[in-house]
């Protein structure tokens, strides 16, 4: 009987598999310090060259450059610096970001150069107010001629306090700020900017710990500014008397309870169910 041929087997369609793979995208928090021409990666050099993907580092450094501002353009900027003189009267609002966009010369249209509205106006809020804590710290206005004696948890709860105080002006519409930065779109934007306050206060604070409680720290001194922040917005004291007790309380517990846990994961574990705690409390959905 003869044999029959042997039919070729089928194909794979390799190219389709791998067109509908999504993208790996790589996300990093700190930027890069720009190269000098002698320095520069062999990329620059090799368009062949193909580059490995970036990784975080572990721990914190001096030399690490801060985080990444919310980048505006020249016409945002002026906008929203005009917009910010506003916010006591109108709140987070369109019409104060209106009332902006007159003062600097643009008509009532330009409010919609800002991607993200009123969210923009509470974010350039609290990037401005943290620029105006390091320019204070940095002109020895915080501090004062009794910098040397001070202890660096000292230093910590000073300037949580003077942030807090930079809001003494829109305490009164401050839930505006809690209301936008808790919708479930504003959150990470939000969240970074909680890291970044507490990363400039413990550098400013000169917190040189290069462990594992790099991580702990901020988480801790991000949930009692958060939490003062929601105390600051019912005080009805003179120069927030109430928030200022009240910031003094955890700090105090904190360093009993920093005493009593033992083990960095129990340490960040607490912290980590604080914050959980306190954005259930605005209504996140976590």
């Amino acid at each position: 009987m003869a044999s029959l041929p042997r039919l070729p087997g089928p194909r794979r369609a390799i190219s389709s598999i791998q067109s509908i793979r999504p993208a790996r995208l790589i996300h990093t928090i700190h930027h890069r310090p720009s190269l000098s021409p002698a320095s520069q990666s062999p990329s620059t050099t090799n368009p062949s060259f193909k580059a490995t993907p970036s990784i975080f580092r572990p721990y914190h450094s001096n030399l690490h450059p801060r985080l990444p501002p919310h980048e505006y353009t020249n016409s945002q900027t002026a906008i929203l610096t005009a917009s910010l003189p506003h916010i006591p009267t109108h709140g987070f609002t369109s019409a104060a970001l209106t009332a902006g966009a007159r003062d600097a010369g643009f008509l009532d249209v330009s409010v919609q150069l800002l991607p993200r509205g009123e969210f923009d106006l509470v974010l350039f809020w609290l990037a401005s107010r943290r620029g105006l804590l390091r320019g204070k710290v940095e002109s020895g206005e915080v501090f004062g001629a009794h910098a040397e004696g001070l202890t660096v948890q000292e230093k910590i709860k000073i300037l949580v306090l003077e942030r807090l105080r930079m809001n003494g002006d829109v305490k009164d519409v401050w839930q505006d700020a809690l209301a936008q930065m808790s919708l479930l779109g504003n959150i990470p934007l939000s969240l970074l900017e909680l890291h970044a306050l507490s990363n400039d206060i413990l550098t400013l604070a000169g917190d040189t710990a290069v462990d594992a409680t790099w991580y702990a720290r901020r988480m801790a001194v991000g949930a009692i500014y958060a939490s003062a922040e929601v105390v600051m917005t019912r005080d009805p004291t003179p120069g927030l008397l109430e928030t200022e007790a009240f910031v003094q309380r955890r700090f105090e517990d904190k360093e009993v309870l920093k005493g009593k846990v033992e083990g960095v994961s129990s340490w960040v574990g607490f912290w980590g169910n604080t914050v959980v705690g306190l954005g259930r409390s605005w209504g996140l959905k976590i």
